[in-house]
């Protein structure tokens, strides 16, 4: 009890005229970018991550431009 290829034709033809081929080929175009992306990112297996850890650590009395500092001693 599948979907049949009759009923998945009804439904793109519905879809295509609510949304218009112009607009579908723009979603599709941006959503073969985000694929891409995507695979590019773990192709280079999380560089960028890592990265940003090892700039947020620092010495407990040194302050980073733009860190808040706050008071060990507040009650």
């Amino acid at each position: 009890m599948g979907i049949s290829i009759w009923q998945l034709l009804i439904i793109l033809l519905i879809v295509l005229l609510l949304f218009g081929a112009k607009r579908l080929r723009n979603l599709g175009g941006d959503l073969g970018s985000a694929v891409k992306s995507f695979r590019e990112s773990v192709k280079d297996g999380g560089d960028g991550p890592a990265d940003g850890e090892e700039k947020l650590k620092h010495d407990e009395g040194q302050v980073i431009d733009g860190e808040v500092t706050r008071e060990k001693d507040k009650a």
